[in-house]
């Protein structure tokens, strides 16, 4: 048996941060500058009650209600967030029981950002290909605007929240298949896309809670979001195209060969450079984010579902999956569209 995407549905918190709001708050700014160079124009921004797992929930009934798998028939459930409902219990035994999915079915979270998709579509393939499941949802949704000082510009202009619920299914047809991947990791990274105080390494306290001003003007604590982006612009350029040549290595494939790419949709700066340093054509080379913002472990599915209903992914194409990002973290897959 082989493990194939039969659906994908996703979800969009009702809040929005657009551009025009930014140049507001930042008179300094253009607001055509600030879309020119990241590609984005509106970010979806949670309601303060409003949890990751409340997006992912939504999501998932959406792909119910299409018809094309009943919740009875889902025998794992794998969540992928780096903002989970609580540190314990686990947040997909939550969504099993707000879901009313099976008691039999497995349900576990999975601590991992922008490389999330790609490590999810690899667990549920190793669940159904051992025979240990066959129906998996894998679902990712995230809510980083709850990490950003208002008055971080670096990254506030960045991220957004949102979810998806995605449908891995056994299939007999050989062909239809996901893989092979590509995996890496670097710890040495982690420290430049952090919340510094999210775990027990460094409790929060009221100095932690304290803002400051870095050198280009933006706000923040110990509680919030920090990125490096000069040095996450670095990893990715340095890691990202030879992850793309092992892959191609391993399937016995030509960048010709694929007839769509997918990354994890960061910003347009940082994907034009990288669509450039790999040779890649514009045509092949997909984006949809300019709606969403950055939305971390969603962006692949996101921009899978928008693709197809673009009528831009259709069935039997060769799709190269990419994600990377906080960790540092990476993988890459090949997959067949069904």
């Amino acid at each position: 048996m082989q493990a194939v995407i039969s659906a994908i549905e996703y979800d969009l918190p009702e809040g929005q941060l657009t551009n025009e709001m930014l140049g507001a708050e930042y008179p300094e700014w253009s607001v055509e500058k600030i879309e020119e160079k990241i590609g984005i124009s509106v970010r979806r921004i949670t309601a303060k009650d409003e949890c990751a797992s409340d997006m992912g929930v939504r999501a998932a009934e959406k792909l119910f209600a299409s018809g094309v798998c009943n919740r009875e028939d889902i025998d794992y459930l794998l969540f992928c967030t780096q903002s989970p409902d609580y540190f314990l219990p686990t947040t997909a035994c939550l969504m099993q029981d707000r879901l009313g999915l099976p008691k039999s079915c497995g349900a576990l979270d999975f601590n991992l950002g922008c490389s999330g998709y790609i490590y999810g579509l690899g667990l549920a393939k190793g669940l159904i290909e051992t025979g240990q499941a066959r129906n998996v949802l894998l679902i990712t949704a995230e809510t980083y605007s709850k990490h950003i000082h208002t008055g971080d510009k670096s990254v506030r202009t960045l991220f957004g929240d949102a979810a998806a619920a995605t449908l891995i299914q056994s299939s007999g047809k050989a062909e239809l298949k996901i893989g092979p991947f590509v995996y890496g990791t670097d710890g040495s990274g982690g420290k430049n896309l952090i919340v510094p105080t999210s775990g027990f390494r460094t409790p929060r306290t009221e100095e932690s809670a304290r803002v400051d001003e870095d050198e280009q003007g933006n706000l923040r604590s110990q509680d919030n979001l920090y990125m490096n982006g000069s040095e996450i612009f670095t990893f990715t350029l340095r890691t990202i195209p030879k992850s793309v040549k092992e892959l191609l290595s391993l399937s016995g494939k030509s960048l010709d060969d694929i007839d769509l790419f997918v990354f994890h949709q960061a910003n347009k700066f940082m994907l034009e450079h990288l669509r450039k340093k790999l040779s890649v054509p514009e045509e092949k080379f997909y984006m949809s984010f300019k709606n969403y913002g950055n939305t971390v472990s969603s962006t692949i599915p996101i921009a899978l579902k928008d693709a197809q209903r673009e009528g831009k992914l259709k069935s039997g194409d060769l799709v190269m999956l990419v994600g990377f990002g906080v960790g540092y973290s990476w993988g890459a897959t090949l997959l067949h569209w069904v």
